[in-house]
C-alpha cells in the first residue's frame, strides 16, 4: 500500500519594510537650514603684515638741541597724553630763559612808559603821538613777552635750563632712539620717539599681478595671524594702491582693523582672505550641512521626521562657509540638515 501524502505549500507574505523615522530626542536635536540660490563668491589669499595706522602715529621730534638727562619710558609702554617722556639740557633753553627775563624787562620799562606818557598827554604837555608811539612800544614788548612765554610752554621749560618732551596723545611706545646721555644735534632732523593709539591698524597685503582684477575698495576681507590662527579679524579693502612693485609684480591693497585690545601689533605676518562676487547664482548650501562619502557629497533633505531623503550634489566650491551645487536634484526652498546629518546618514544608508 503506497501511501500518498500530499503537502500543501503555502506562499509566505514578504515582512513589510520597516519606515526609519528619527526619534523625538534627536529630531528636537537637530537644526534646519533652507536651501538659497545665492550669488557666487570666490575667494583668494593674500600674504601681508600688520602696520601702524599711519593716521594715528605721531612723530617726536626734539624741540632744540642739547643733552639727554633722563627718559621715563621704555619701547612698548603705554603713556598717557601730556606724560613726560624725556629730560632734556639744553644750552638753548639757557638763551630761552635769557630772553624772556630780557623781553620781560622790556615790558616793566614800556609800560612805565606807556603810563607816563599818558599822564602827560592827558595833562596837556606831551602830544597825542607821542602818546601813541607809548602804547605801540607796549603793544610790541606786550607781544615778545607772549611769544617767549609761549614757546615756554611748548617746550615744558624749567628754570635751569632743561625742558621736557611730553606726549602729544593717548598711545604706546612704539619707537625710541634715544638713550640716557645721548648728545642731540641741533641739526638732526631725525625723530627721537615714535607714538601710536594702536586701537586702530592697518594690514598692507600683496596682491600679484594675475589677481589685481579680483581685488576692489570695499571688498569684504578676513585676516588670520600665526599668533591667534583661530581668531579671525573682520575687515574691508579700503585702499588700492595702484602701483606695482617692479621688483616682486605685486600690488599693495590696505584693510584698516580694530583692535580694541590690542592683539594685532606692528609686523606681524598676516594671511587675507578676500571674498568678492562673481555675478551669478548658484545653489548654496551651508558646508557644515554636507557630507562627504565614497568620493561622493551627500545632503540630508528633511520633508518630516519620518521622510528624510540623502541627496547627491556636486560642490564646485567652498567659500566663506557656503557650498556652492553645480549638479543634483537639490532646489532652492528645500530644507537640509545641517548638524548630526551623518549619523543620520549611516541610519538611513547603512
Amino acid at each position: 500500500m503506497i501511501a500518498i501524502m500530499t503537502i500543501s505549500c503555502e506562499k509566505k507574505e514578504k515582512p513589510k519594510e520597516k519606515k526609519f523615522c528619527i526619534e523625538d530626542t534627536m529630531a528636537s536635536m537637530i537644526k534646519l537650514d533652507t536651501v538659497k540660490l545665492e550669488e557666487v563668491k570666490d575667494e583668494i589669499s593674500l600674504n601681508g603684515k600688520i602696520s601702524f595706522d599711519l593716521e594715528t602715529v605721531v612723530k617726536i621730534f626734539p624741540l632744540a638741541g642739547g643733552y639727554v638727562e633722563n627718559i621715563y619710558v621704555e619701547l612698548g609702554d603705554k603713556v598717557k597724553k601730556g606724560q613726560v617722556l624725556a629730560l632734556i639740557a639744553s644750552s638753548e633753553i639757557v638763551n630761552l630763559e635769557k630772553d624772556y627775563s630780557q623781553a620781560e624787562a622790556n615790558m616793566s620799562i614800556a609800560e612805565k612808559n606807556l603810563s607816563a606818557a599818558k599822564d602827560m598827554y592827558e595833562s596837556g604837555i606831551s602830544s597825542q603821538k607821542e602818546f601813541v608811539t607809548a602804547e605801540k612800544e607796549y603793544s610790541k614788548a606786550q607781544s615778545e613777552m607772549l611769544r617767549i612765554q609761549s614757546i615756554k610752554k611748548l617746550y615744558g621749560v624749567s628754570d635751569n635750563g632743561h625742558y621736557f618732551i611730553k606726549s602729544p596723545i593717548d598711545g604706546f611706545i612704539v619707537e625710541r632712539k634715544v638713550n640716557p646721555s645721548t648728545q642731540i644735534r641741533p641739526d638732526n632732523p631725525d625723530n627721537i620717539f615714535t607714538i601710536s593709539d594702536l586701537a586702530d591698524v592697518w594690514v598692507l597685503a600683496n596682491v600679484y599681478e594675475a589677481d589685481i582684477s579680483k581685488v576692489r575698495e570695499g571688498y569684504p576681507v578676513t585676516v588670520t595671524t600665526i599668533s591667534y590662527p583661530d581668531i579671525l579679524f573682520s575687515g574691508k579693502i579700503d585702499k588700492v594702491y595702484n602701483v606695482l612693485d617692479p621688483a616682486t609684480r605685486s600690488m599693495k591693497v590696505r584693510v584698516k582693523l580694530e583692535n580694541n585690545d590690542f592683539k594685532l601689533k606692528p609686523e606681524m605676518y598676516a594671511n587675507v582672505h578676500v571674498t568678492f562676487n562673481q555675478n551669478n547664482k548658484m545653489i548654496a548650501v551651508p558646508a557644515s550641512a554636507t557630507i562627504f562619502d565614497n568620493s561622493k557629497n551627500y545632503v540630508m533633505v528633511y520633508h518630516d521626521k519620518c521622510n528624510i531623503a540623502t541627496v547627491e550634489v556636486k560642490v564646485m566650491r567652498t567659500v566663506a562657509g557656503i557650498s556652492y551645487i553645480t549638479q543634483g536634484s537639490l532646489k532652492e526652498g528645500d530644507r537640509i540638515i545641517t548638524n548630526y546629518q551623518l549619523l543620520i546618514y549611516d541610519a538611513l544608508n547603512n
